[in-house]
């Protein structure tokens, strides 16, 4: 017989568990619960060590009070088991109810998991029913009165009169977990209740500044700032506007309140603004300014409530980007551009003579399908609203798009027929190398900077004079016959032969030219060659001294 089943024994730890259990429920934190609760096990059930082990939101199991040995509280306190090994640990060894009763004969396999534990040193048991140094015994608890939501696990070790739990020790152990159980639960609640209360009174305390923090914020905002109606007949119209967006478009706030943002968006930029969505929406466009300047500026919106279910509000953010998109401008010109004369660069030229050539060359034929769909094009487009390029590249990609290309052409040299095209006259100096051995590159470079100048005074607005590189020049002349295209050589060769003067020193260079043509069907590799070639034959046929003369 076990010395606890005696009367005046379950009565004394009756009133230690009743005590135990009175205290963890004049626990006022959550902290001080579970405290309370690893104390009980020690002082109110008769352990001597007591470990509440409580569920993270993650799912594994931290350890959260224990009691019993000062030196294994600092250690193990704080430390975390997963929920799989804690898993493996419930469902073995003996099931005294809800208790699981691990014999030191079967943890051995679980020296090595994750889960922290301590155990009282002792000698080993003597007899069946004697506590062993590595016996396990744990009391899940259970939110709510018992279900499968686990709250926590009460690990103890080593009943002080050594011997393992009769049937009272056992119970006394799971209804203490019971109430553990409830206990944890009302002080979350309480913690949770009191927190809330704290939340609603600062929020409460929010809302009391935050009609004068926004109106603060949306004054002095170093950017623009606008609140714009969401909806109705007036969607879009500005009802509030800051100072910085006032300066920055150059017009008062009573101005601005006659406005929308689509009032005031540059026409190109207008399908921008449209297709920026409301919520979350950004954009980069152009508005204009009281002195009818536009500027370039990032609109970032966002939705904003009057009240629960209330009007809705835009509020913008308006950014000015002029400089960076100034930037931009002037990096993208760089990189198309030679940096010397400002011309534009080989990369350049070869992107705008390939926006010109198709790869069918002009001479092939269409089918007589072709030719009736070329005819009856233009009016199917406009009665049906679609473009025949993209019903081409979508809906039919092994039709290209030639017969809606206007092709490029080369004139017959040996008769003059009318037909006019791209003309490319391809130029090399000559005599240059000879400036650059004896008066240096700064010589060279300033004789190429005017080069290129006489050569752009001597084209009309839409032609191209670009350069390819070293003394190389190339310039499209669009809608020339042959004729033409040879006076608009002679006339480029006599804009350069005249004399530059050089660090006061006067320096000739003369020219040779090429005239080559473009046309469909050829790439532009093969239309700068052609035009190449034509200059080399152009520069045998002239005497040395001739060249240089221009």
């Amino acid at each position: 017989m076990e010395a606890e089943s005696e009367p005046y024994v379950r009565l004394a730890t009756m009133r230690q568990l009743h005590q135990a259990v009175a205290d963890l429920n004049t626990a006022r934190s959550l902290a001080d619960t579970l405290q309370s609760v690893a104390d009980g096990i020690v002082t109110g059930l008769g352990y001597e060590l007591g470990c509440v082990n409580l569920v993270r939101p993650d799912g594994d199991l931290v350890v959260a009070a224990f009691a019993g040995n000062s030196a294994a509280e600092s250690l193990i306190t704080g430390r975390v088991g997963s929920r799989e090994s804690w898993g493996r640990r419930l469902s073995m060894g003996e099931a005294w109810d809800e208790l699981r009763f691990i014999p030191h004969t079967e943890g051995w396999v679980l020296l090595d998991d994750d889960v922290p534990q301590w155990h009282t040193e002792g000698p080993e048991p003597r007899f069946e029913d004697e506590w062993h140094p590595l016996d396990r015994l744990y009391a899940p608890m259970y939110a709510s009165g018992g279900g499968l939501d686990l709250l926590g696990v009460i690990s103890v070790d080593r009943p002080r009169n050594g011997r393992r739990p009769g049937a009272w020790g056992r119970e006394a152990l799971q209804m203490y977990a019971s109430q553990a159980a409830i206990a944890i639960s009302n002080a979350r609640l309480r913690a949770n209740m009191q927190r809330a209360l704290v939340r609603l009174e600062r929020e409460q305390q929010a809302l009391r500044a935050s009609e004068e923090s926004f109106r603060q914020a949306f004054e002095y905002a170093p950017s623009g700032m606008a609140i714009a109606e969401m909806g109705g007949d007036q969607h879009g119209r500005l009802l509030r506007t800051n100072d910085a967006l006032c300066r920055l478009l150059g017009r008062p706030a009573s101005v601005l309140r006659r406005y929308s943002f689509a009032d005031l968006v540059h026409p190109e930029d207008i399908g921008t603004l449209l297709r920026t969505s409301a919520e979350g929406g950004r954009a980069e466009l152009r508005l204009g300014r009281r002195d009818g300047t536009y500027l370039w500026v990032s609109l970032r919106n966002s939705v904003v409530a009057d009240t629960t279910d209330g009007p809705r509000f835009l509020l913008t953010h308006v950014e000015d980007i002029e400089e960076r998109k100034r930037n931009e401008l002037n990096l993208a010109h760089r990189a198309s551009h030679d940096a010397l004369t400002g011309l534009p660069n080989s990369a350049e030229l070869r992107s705008r003579l390939s926006a010109r050539l198709c790869e069918r060359p002009h001479s092939v034929t269409s089918s007589a399908i072709e030719a009736l769909d070329a005819a009856y094009g233009d009016v199917e487009s406009a009665v049906h609203g679609y473009r025949a390029d993209v019903y081409e590249a979508e809906v039919a990609p092994g039709v290209g798009p030639y017969d809606h290309h206007v092709h490029t052409v080369a004139p017959d040299p040996d008769r003059d027929d009318g037909t006019k095209g791209l003309a490319v006259l391809f130029c090399d100096l000559d005599g240059f190398k000879s400036i650059n051995d004896r008066f240096g590159h700064h010589a060279g470079d300033a004789v190429l900077i005017e080069v290129a100048r006489r050569l752009t005074t001597c084209v009309r607005d839409g032609d191209t004079v670009a350069r390819l590189g070293g003394d190389e020049f190339v310039v499209l002349a669009d809608g020339l016959g042959a004729a033409d295209a040879a006076d608009l050589a002679v006339r480029l060769r006599n804009a350069i032969i005249p004399p530059i003067r050089v660090d006061g020193r006067a320096v000739r260079v003369g020219a040779s030219f090429g005239i080559g043509w473009a046309e469909c069907g050829m790439t532009e590799e093969e239309v700068l060659h052609s035009a190449d070639q034509r200059m080399y034959v152009e520069k045998r046929s002239r005497s040395k001294v001739h060249r240089r003369a221009g």
